[in-house]
């Protein structure tokens, strides 16, 4: 490492939301200039002017922002920099490093005249931090076009000269422009700018091995921080993503990745996107969140399925079942929305059948059709609603409640007691124990619905 202020930049274009992968290549700039006490700075490549608009340039700051990821210093825009890029266009031009090209074969949309590099056709070769050295003859790209005209450089030339007058010398970026830097090394030189070093970071991939796209699911960031999950874990998983510190923690801050960064043990090979990976240790830091802040989210996503206005102790209540079985948050929308959380608000309505237990956890028809199967069920029941009602409110939680009743349950069949006294309380196939609903729903609330069950039996 030489002793130069390590200066590195993320440079995206806003020709769509701030994708995934793009939010890795910030991170990893991010935390290797950090780490070395270093700039990161920002260029919005926007000289795109049909695709490029202000809603993605502010979808990409946004999350950039929401991420952690701090730029240094302005924000560099590349349409406001034409007059920088004609200059160097026409020190070229007036070099003979560069020449107007009358076009032969005029495609659609294409002009009859650009501007091309004087390729020297010789062999480049560079160290890659990631990759080791690599090398290209750089014959086979001929004499190549920088410029549609001396006001509209195309890629290319504009990042090289950006980069040169920004400092730039790290180029952390995906291992699919690594067929650009050949071309970039020329024009580098011919500019007179100084040989940047270079890291190309393995693609994501998805876990069939092809590249992440958005048939595999949500590739945008929005679209994740939409579905529920937290910055943080966002951030910790990304970083892990073709780069692993060492060790068996998996869990980082902010800080601890920048600690820890090291560009030296990112792996060559493409890197697996593995949602259930994801979805882990955004549940770690679900449950390790701040109770209130959480209490929050949870709130917000019940809003979003149209339920408001709850009380704070519903909510309450909520979160202890939730915060075991969500690895995101948007999971409590998508609850809500299947009806999964009803039994919270309102005591359910079925049919006296669904109370009958069998393997299956459904009532048959030949069950419902025996009428001692109704009896035994209500005499199971009225033994638990009067266990229930000799706990006092203060002493009622699903321990007392598992104590009183177990005994009973094993004697005569767990699924025959626990499971008519469960789907009493919540009305659904799949919810918490029956004890966990008794302390949830509170001594009043339980011994209401279970005699409305036991009335349902008739």
């Amino acid at each position: 490492m030489s002793s130069e202020k390590v200066v590195t930049r993320f440079a995206p274009s806003p020709t769509g939301n701030l994708h995934i992968g793009g939010v890795r290549t910030a991170l990893f700039n991010y935390l290797f200039a950090k780490k070395n006490g270093g700039q990161f700075l920002l260029r919005i490549e926007d000289t795109d002017k049909e695709r490029s608009t202000k809603a993605f340039e502010k979808n990409i700051l946004d999350g950039l922002n929401l991420l952690g990821l701090k730029w240094d210093g302005e924000i560099v825009r590349q349409s406001e920099r034409t007059e920088i890029y004609k200059k160097y266009l026409q020190k070229l031009l007036d070099e003979g490093k560069i020449f107007v090209s009358k076009e032969t074969e005029v495609k659609e949309g294409g002009r009859a005249e650009v501007i091309r590099f004087k390729n020297p056709n010789k062999k480049i070769k560079f160290d890659d931090i990631i990759r080791g050295e690599v090398e290209f003859d750089t014959t086979e790209l001929g004499d190549f076009v920088i410029a549609k005209s001396m006001d509209e450089p195309i890629f290319h030339f504009a990042n090289v000269v950006d980069d040169f007058e920004m400092g730039v010398n790290r180029v952390i970026r995906g291992e699919d422009h690594i067929s650009n830097t050949p071309r970039q090394i020329l024009i580098g030189e011919a500019i007179g700018a100084p040989r940047l070093i270079y890291a190309h970071l393995p693609l994501i991939l998805a876990p069939d091995r092809s590249k992440l796209s958005k048939r595999h699911g949500a590739v945008s960031l929005v679209e994740y921080m939409e579905n529920g999950y937290l910055p943080e874990a966002l951030i910790n998983f990304l970083a892990l993503l073709g780069w692993n510190p060492g060790g068996d923690k998996e869990i980082f801050s902010l800080a601890e990745l920048v600690e820890k960064f090291d560009l030296s043990k990112v792996q060559k090979s493409g890197a697996i996107f593995n949602v259930q990976k994801l979805d882990w240790i955004n549940q770690q830091y679900v449950r390790s969140m701040n109770y209130e802040l959480r209490i929050t989210k949870i709130k917000e996503e019940l809003e979003k399925a149209g339920i408001k206005d709850l009380d704070k102790k519903i909510l309450e209540k909520i979160d202890s079942v939730a915060v075991e079985r969500i690895s995101r948050f948007g999971e409590i929308k998508e609850m809500a929305d299947r009806g999964e959380l009803n039994y919270f608000f309102k005591a359910p309505e079925f049919p006296k059948e669904k109370l009958l237990w069998s393997p299956s956890h459904k009532a048959t028809e030949d069950q419902g059709k025996d009428e001692k199967d109704f009896i035994k069920t209500k005499k199971h029941l009225e033994y638990v609603l009067e266990k229930i009602s000799a706990i006092s409110e203060k002493e009622l939680n699903k321990d007392s409640v598992k104590n009183s009743i177990w005994e009973y349950a094993e004697k005569e069949g767990r699924g025959n007691v626990l499971w008519p006294m469960r789907y009493s309380l919540s009305g659904m196939e799949k919810s918490p124990d029956p004890f966990t609903l008794t302390e949830l729903l509170g001594k009043e609330e339980t011994i209401s619905r279970l005699k409305k069950a036991i009335n349902l039996l008739g």
